[in-house]
């Protein structure tokens, strides 16, 4: 029977019976016709019995074979029940079968396992004499491992009453395995760590049986992420699926004895947190200010097709249009901090949501803006007074020449329900910013580093139409051209709640 996980690769399950116990498999062909077959082996704690099966051996590209230790319902150790060591036989058996199908030798062949599952594929690497063995925190001691920690699967193992003689027949197997020196060519990678709870008693003294082995590999971690010895396999996963992606390939690597685990998760970041923070592309709005809208206005109706999006930006070069995480497009920006921008297909109907940003010279980014706006067949069109007429095109908060300055507050023709008027704008390498109305100089406000300025008069507008002419005053006191900024400050009775103006788009 097969079945095709979610994702990854297509898993068939059977059973060995040839031998005297039943064997119980998972096997998943190799990716690309790969020459190598990975032996899993199951630890205590794995899902139904079958080791490393939640995906992680996904990308490998052996053939992957997984064996349940799961025999007349009890784990083995892979091993034997009441010291009938035929359950072995019955799991090399199934190795070897599935071994020769795919005309592999033992060269071609990846004994793996963790804990329970590391025991079984250093015993079973070592006494078939497989060219690869990764053992991930055994016990060596199985005898006295499964008789003090695992009583039922001792009494399985070691018959009823879990005779003494039998605990030490079975705790000697891999100390005197790896004695005997056999199977010495093979390629060794044995993982544990300090803070494994076991290591002193159940690997420690043994690496000294591994001298004279060619190619032994003893990989000591001591994170402080490791707690317990079930943390030490998860700590390092990265590393193991190094190790077993270069055997699939016919490339055993030689480590020999190392140390990892040299994390430091209290260090003080203090000091790479300032550099990022100086150097990151996002600029704050005080150094490089975030692009301007100008139209469409904030939640406006625009028709679906030829819709053009202006605005400006100070100090840019650019700016980047985005919705939904997609790029729109990247107009360019004049030398007085504008620019415009038309979508090259029509807008869906219905309401939008785009983010845009600037760009500078030195390829660094402003904030973030946002534009709200409704796609529609045909936007409404805005009604005027008797009399008042349509509002004068060629007017325009946007200076009109390169040396004019730019304002971004109030916009052309705005009604402003308040009588306090703040005015804004950009008039990069300015000093000054004078205001004039009907000839009268108003005030004058000073220009930042960064080309931005900001003015309030200080006193209360008086309703009506206001004409107020803006211009930008260099370092030797020449005068720009002038920018026209036509508003209209609203009567608005005592108590009908206006909103405060306070400057800006909208």
């Amino acid at each position: 029977m097969s079945k095709s996980p979610a994702t990854g690769r297509q898993l068939l399950n059977g059973i060995e019976a040839s031998g005297t116990f039943p064997v119980e498999y998972r096997f998943a062909h190799a990716k690309n016709g790969n020459r190598h077959l990975v032996v899993v082996f199951a630890n205590f704690s794995a899902p139904d019995d079958y080791g490393w099966s939640n995906g992680v051996f996904d990308n490998v590209r052996a053939n992957i074979l997984w064996i349940r230790d799961r025999f007349q319902g009890m784990n083995s150790y892979y091993l034997c029940k009441d010291m009938d060591f035929s359950l072995e036989q019955s799991v090399a058996t199934l190795i070897f079968n599935v071994m020769k199908a795919l005309s592999l030798t033992p060269d071609d062949v990846t004994m793996w396992g963790g804990s329970k599952g590391g025991s079984a594929a250093l015993y079973f690497g070592l006494r078939y004499g497989f060219r690869n063995i990764v053992s991930i925190v055994p016990q060596f001691l199985v005898g006295t491992y499964v008789a003090t920690v695992h009583p039922k699967v001792a009494a399985f193992m070691l018959g009823e009453g879990v005779p003494e003689e039998n605990v030490r027949a079975v705790d000697a197997i891999l100390p005197e395995l790896v004695r005997s020196g056999t199977n010495r060519e093979a390629n060794i990678y044995l993982l544990s760590s300090p803070q494994d709870e076991q290591y002193t008693a159940q690997v420690e003294p043994f690496l000294g049986l591994f001298q004279g082995y060619e190619n032994f590999n003893f990989i000591y971690s001591e994170s402080p992420f490791i707690t317990d010895h079930t943390q030490v396999t998860r700590r390092n996963v990265p590393a193991l699926m190094g190790i077993v992606n270069l055997l699939a390939d016919g490339m055993p690597p030689r480590l020999g004895f190392v140390r990892n685990g040299y994390e430091e998760p209290d260090r003080d970041k203090s000091a790479i947190n300032a550099y990022l923070s100086g150097t990151s592309m996002v600029r704050d709005s005080q150094s490089f200010p975030p692009p301007t809208v100008l139209s469409p206005a904030f939640n406006a109706e625009v028709p679906m097709t030829g819709a053009v999006f202006t605005g400006v930006a100070p100090g840019a070069v650019r700016v980047s249009l985005w919705e939904h995480g997609k790029f729109l497009g990247s107009p360019p920006v004049a030398p007085d901090g504008t620019w415009s921008w038309e979508l090259n297909r029509s807008w869906t109907k219905g309401k939008h949501l785009v983010r845009l940003f600037a760009v500078n010279g030195e390829g660094f980014h402003s904030e973030r803006s946002e534009v709200p706006f409704t796609a529609v067949d045909a936007p409404a069109v805005p009604s005027f007074a008797s009399g008042q007429g349509m509002p004068d095109a060629r007017v325009s908060t946007v200076g009109h020449s390169e040396a004019a300055p730019m304002v971004l507050a109030p916009v052309a023709h705005e009604q402003v329900m308040d009588a306090r008027v703040v005015f804004s704008g950009a008039a990069p390498g300015a000093a000054q910013i004078g205001f004039r109305e009907n000839g009268v100089l108003l005030g004058g406000a000073a220009v930042a580093a960064n080309g931005s300025w900001s003015w309030d008069s200080g006193w209360p507008w008086s309703p009506g139409v206001h004409i107020v002419d803006v211009f930008a005053v260099d370092t030797a006191g020449g005068e720009s051209a002038v920018t026209q900024v036509p508003f209209t400050v609203m009567d608005v009775p005592a108590g009908a709640g206006a909103v405060p103006y306070y400057g800006g788009t909208y």
